[in-house]
C-alpha cells in the first residue's frame, strides 16, 4: 500500500485523505444521532 501512495499523485492523496475523512465523519454523525436518540427516548416519562 505504501508504493501505491508513493505513486499517486498530489490531488490523488489529497482526494483518498478527503474521502476518508468524510466517511469517518458520516459514522461519528451516526453514532451522535444514534446516541441523542436514545437518551431522548430514556428521557420520556413513562406512560401511567
Amino acid at each position: 500500500m505504501s508504493e501505491d501512495r508513493q505513486s499517486m499523485s498530489r490531488e490523488e492523496r489529497l482526494a483518498a485523505k478527503l474521502r476518508e475523512n468524510l466517511r469517518r465523519r458520516k459514522v461519528q454523525s451516526r453514532e451522535l444521532e444514534n446516541r441523542t436518540e436514545g437518551e431522548a427516548l430514556s428521557k420520556k416519562e413513562p406512560p401511567r
